[in-house]
């Protein structure tokens, strides 16, 4: 199907605003121009849709070659082509993103996906399901699938090649999974959740008590519950619980590579970026962001709407919103090195300053008796 900027401009719900030089005229005669999809300002060509979000890159609109661009009301008049003028662009392009999306469902399961009424499951000869398993309405299993006791799966989810779903576990409506995740036993996943590649929910916790010098395993016997549009990414691991469940909430975005401890909880509409390791049971709040190789300590609390930059390690509870940081920045290995070998000399400095703090409060107390 050809997609036209008519098209594009009724996805957005935006009118296409002519630019200053061409006038209306030219951008009404665009409406019907055919749209191969979207592009960064510098690679756009004449088919194309590009969009400025950052001022960072403005240079970049002078010479663009888009057939159009979204962008703020402040740049509409620099814009040498016409433009879709929003206050949020990069939340138009990423509305706009699904316009141009190929259909999961035709990419994961081919022709697979026709060959039974869509109302009805389309289920893999070569996947193996329970027989007391429960498969809602237009389901659709790939090859190799395995699908154990007492599940159940909602209308319209996607299992594909290669994935387990274990026992007793709860497939939301609309929920994706890709090839080769692992869901273990006693796992609930809610409505139109993705889960990607290599992705493990529901594995044991770490959990091991010291005896005469050895260990005995604890075996852990809560589950896990992910909320409703939730995205996993591939290779991240969730723990099911000690006792209770592991809890992820609503809207919580979780990246490549990231490590969820037992019986961790994360609130509603939480980002968390790559290789973020978070120990058991600690609760990160709502609408929190954690860049990329943060580390969390365990039984630990983090408020609401509290930012983590990246590589930050967090030992202590986070009570108020805001920013938080540790470590230091790249910098040459030379000045690295003088400030390592300084801080490990900081212990004694701050012994001399007390000294000396002391020793200037007794002499300030011998003058003032004079």
């Amino acid at each position: 199907m050809t997609i036209t900027l008519s098209d594009v401009a009724d996805h957005l719900d935006l009118p296409l605003t002519p630019a200053p030089v061409s006038g209306a005229g030219h951008a009404r005669a665009l409406l019907s121009s055919p749209v191969m999809g979207l592009a960064t300002l510098v690679k756009a060509g004449e088919q194309h849709i590009a969009f400025l979000a950052s001022d960072q890159y403005l240079s970049q609109l002078k010479t663009t070659g888009a057939l159009a661009v979204i962008l703020k009301p402040q740049h509409a008049e620099e814009s040498p082509v016409p433009c879709f003028v929003t206050s949020d662009p990069y939340a138009a392009y990423a509305k706009l993103t699904h316009l141009f999306s190929h259909d999961k469902t035709i990419l994961l399961f081919g022709d697979q996906a026709g060959v039974s009424n869509p109302d009805s499951p389309s289920i893999h000869p070569s996947a193996r399901i329970a027989d007391d398993a429960t498969l809602g309405q237009g389901v659709c299993i790939g090859p190799n699938v395995v699908i154990g006791s007492g599940v159940e799966i909602g209308d319209g989810a996607r299992i594909a090649a290669g994935t387990t779903v274990g026992s007793r576990s709860r497939i939301g409506r609309d929920v994706l999974i890709y090839p080769q995740a692992s869901i273990y036993h006693d796992v609930t996943i809610g409505d139109r959740s993705i889960i990607h590649s290599h992705c493990t929910v529901g594995s044991d916790g770490f959990g091991f008590a010291p005896h005469k010098g050895s260990f005995i395993k604890i075996e852990q016997l809560g589950g896990v519950r992910i909320g409703s549009d939730v995205e996993i990414g591939a290779g991240t691991t969730i723990d099911r619980g000690a006792l209770d469940d592991t809890v992820i909430g609503d809207g919580v975005k979780l990246d490549n590579q990231i490590q969820i401890a037992h019986n961790v909880e994360i609130g509603d509409h939480t980002v968390l970026a790559a290789c973020v390791g978070i120990a058991g049971s600690t609760k990160v709040g709502k609408m929190c962001m954690i860049g990329g190789g943060v580390g969390i300590a365990g039984h630990l609390t983090i408020c609401d709407q509290v930012n983590i930059t990246g590589m930050t390690l967090v030992t202590k509870d986070i009570s108020s919103p805001g920013v938080y940081s540790s470590g230091t920045a790249v910098e040459p290995n030379s000045n690295w090195r003088r400030n390592v070998a300084r801080f490990r000399q900081l212990d004694g400095y701050i012994r001399t300053l007390i000294n000396l703090e002391k020793e200037v409060r007794e002499l300030r107390e011998r003058i003032e008796q004079r």
